[in-house]
Order: structure tokens, then sequence, then C-alpha cells
């Protein structure tokens, strides 16, 4: 159980490191223009009116799976979460994020040493001669740069150009260096932290049964956890890896409770904590690396030997088959990553659609008629999809681990090349 414990936490404290850095699906700009100020613009700034738009359920269903860096329970009321930054020139900044004094779509009716919160994320102006401390801004706009979307603040009726965090992937996913660095507790590191707690009260409680209850029926929380336990022991460690299965036992045990910690709380209905953590690329490319290390790293001779040598295959075929096998390694935990994040992620866009229907019949809300055929139609829906989504949680925390434990045992497999010849 200390293992398992102990691998939960490792899990958690890495997928924390890069949701902090990573934590929505916007595209990161910035420019030379950027770091070196002049972005105050004179007049010329109009307010975006998001009461007039017109409402787009794709757009309104990427806004609910978006990480953000506080709880939205319903309209204007948001749970905060500690905003931790750090700008070069101005330093460290620690407060909670209902300093912005948030209100719909996550929009914040202040700054706070010179950053903003829009549409739940916070952001920086990067132009010097905005004032520190904290002040009230009147609200949000945008321009355009070619293809790329700026957004703006209007404070005292000049506009000024808002940075996104920095990235750390050098600008190969739109991202890059910005002015400051956002290390906060998001709405998903939140959500894992929790997962994290939960998951060790539980096996806290399950380890203290089996020490008092020695030698008795399992009962209550070791009644739950045991069958599922022996399960994915029997069924997935002991064929895939042998003998050796007690050495890896515990990391796809924490592997499987985790994701399935994470996708079961994304389950719940109404509660604030449900963020879609497992629908996070960050979470999941951490994930898929943890099991591409634990796999090679185990990797025996005879493993990187059917990789790179291939004993008994013609010289010309091996210049085809290594450059696979090598990019086998690559392509293995990529696809662990993309499965997980695309499964979940989908579920939760469909269920936010259903919903949508409601207000896409009922022309958003001047249609009672027409919201009342839309919740017709929603609401079996959306039960539906909702029960298939919980058989979801546990098929992906499934199909993840065995993956896993079929590449661990494939790498520590002891090949008799003698035996396969006679």
């Amino acid at each position: 159980m200390k293992k398992i414990i102990i691998s939960l936490l490792s899990l958690c404290l890495l997928t924390f490191a890069l949701s902090a850095q990573d934590h929505d699906d916007h595209s990161h700009e910035t420019t030379e223009e950027h770091h070196e100020g002049g972005d105050h613009h004179e007049g010329g700034c109009h307010c975006h009116d998001a009461s007039k738009d017109k409402f787009d359920p794709g757009e309104t269903a990427f806004h609910h799976i978006m990480d953000a860096n506080a709880f939205h329970v319903y309209g204007d009321i948001y749970i905060p979460l500690p905003c931790i930054l750090y700008a070069p020139e101005h330093g460290w900044s620690f407060f909670l994020s209902n300093k912005f004094e948030l209100h719909h779509h996550g929009d914040g009716h202040k700054a706070v040493d010179g950053y903003v919160m829009h549409h739940g994320e916070v952001m920086r102006v990067h132009d010097a001669s905005f004032p520190k401390g904290e002040v009230a801004v009147e609200c949000f706009g945008s321009t355009h740069e070619g293809d790329k979307e700026i957004f703006q603040v209007i404070y005292e009726g000049d506009c000024y150009n808002l940075d996104k965090k920095s990235t750390w992937d050098g600008g190969m996913l739109g991202g890059g260096i910005t002015s400051y660095y956002d290390f906060s507790v998001t709405k998903n590191v939140f959500t894992m932290l929790l997962a994290l707690f939960l998951l060790f009260f539980i096996f806290r409680r399950v380890a203290k049964s089996y020490g008092v209850r020695k030698g008795e029926a399992p009962k209550g929380l070791q009644s739950l956890i045991e069958p599922i336990f022996v399960f994915m022991r029997d069924e997935v460690a002991i064929p895939f890896l042998g003998p050796k299965y007690e050495k890896y036992l515990p990391f796809l045990m924490s592997i499987f409770f985790f994701i399935l910690g994470l996708n079961l709380i994304g389950q719940i209905p109404f509660f604030p904590g449900s963020g879609n953590v497992t629908g996070n690329l960050a979470v999941t490319m951490v994930l898929a690396l943890f099991a591409f290390f634990v796999t090679n790293l185990s990797g025996n001779k005879h493993y990187w030997e059917h990789i790179f040598w291939m004993p008994g295959v013609p010289a010309w075929v091996k210049t085809i088959l290594t450059p696979v096998e090598v990019m086998g390694l690559i392509i293995k935990p990529l696809t662990l990553m993309l499965r997980l994040f695309a499964n979940i992620t989908a579920g939760h866009i469909v269920i936010i659609i259903f919903v949508s229907l409601i207000f896409v019949f009922g022309q958003a809300g001047e249609s009672i008629g027409g919201s009342v055929l839309g919740g017709f139609i929603a609401v079996p829906l959306t039960l539906f999809m909702m029960a298939i989504e919980l058989l979801v949680a546990f098929i992906q925390a499934f199909v993840f681990c065995i993956l896993t434990a079929s590449y661990i045992g494939a790498a520590i497999e002891d090949h008799h090349h003698e035996a396969e010849h006679h």
C-alpha cells in the first residue's frame, strides 16, 4: 500500500508541474513588440458584449472543458483558487482569484499587479505604464494581427494588449516564453490533488482494515477495493508480466486508480471540482511518459536486440524494420496519451452539446415551447450519455493499465532463440 501511495503522489506532482504550465487549449502568442512595451492604444477600443453573441454550442462546450483559475458554480458565483504568478521585472505575486472580482464568462472587474482574468484564465498587461496594485477595469476586447487574436483589457478608455502565460513548448504548439509564468493551482490541479487525497484516505482505510480484520471477510471499503485489486492483479499484471509482476504491481495499480479516480470525479453532475483532467493533454502526456520510461528502463538485452538487431532477419529487411521499431517506441506512449485524452474530452463535449439543445430550440430563452421541446430531447440523451461515460471511465482506466502492462511485459520477457529455432 505504501508503494501505491508513493506512486500516486509522484504522478500527481509531475502532472501538477505540467498542468500549471499548460492549462488551456488556446494558442499562445508573443512578439518582440510585446516584450518591449508600447502596447498601449489610446481610443478606438471597443468592449466585447458577450450578451449579444449568438449562442454557440461548440464554443460553450470548449469553454466548459477548459482549465481555469477558479471554479464556476452558477451565474456569477465562483470558488476562488490560489494564483501563483511570476514576472521577471515584478517578482512573485500570491493571491486568491476572487481578487479579480469575477463575473459572467470568467471575466474580472479588477486588475491585480498588472494581471487580469479573462475567460477564467489569468493574463498579464505587458505595458509597463499600466498601474500596479488593484485597479478597476472596464471590460475586455480583442484585436487581430493577421490570423492571430490578441486579447485586450480596457482601462480608463484605453486598451492594453494582454500576454498569456509562458509555456515550454518552444513555440511548437503556438506557445513560448512571454512576460510571466503561471504556477497557479488551477481547476485541474485542484481536482488531481482532491483525487490524491481521496485515494490516500481510501487505501489507508483499506490497509487498516486488513490489519484489524485479519482472516475475516472483507467489509466496507475493503469489500469494494479488494475485488477490483484482485481482478487487475489476476487478469492484467500476472498474465502480462509473469513471475515478475509484483515488482510492477504498485505502478500499474497507481496508474489505474489515479485515472479511474479522476474520471469518476469528472462524472459528478454539478460538482465544481469535476474538471476535465484526463481530457487535458498535459496530464495524459505525463501518464504516458511514466509508462514510456518504466517500459524502456526495464527493457532487457533481448528487448533492445529485437528493436535494433532482430536476430535471424536478413540485413536488407532490417533497414526497413529497425526504423519502424524505433518509431514504435514513440508511437506507443503517444497513442496512450491521445486515446485517453480523446475519449474523455469527447464524452464531456457530447454531454454539453446535448444540454445545449435546450437553448438551441429555445432560442437562448426567447421561446418557452422550444426550450420545453429541447428539454424533452436533451434530458434522456444526456442521461444515456452520462451512463455511457460512467462505463468509459472504467474502460479507459483499464485500457491504459492493460496496454502499459503489455508494453512492460514485452520489455522484460526472456526470449530463448534456440527454443524458438527448434
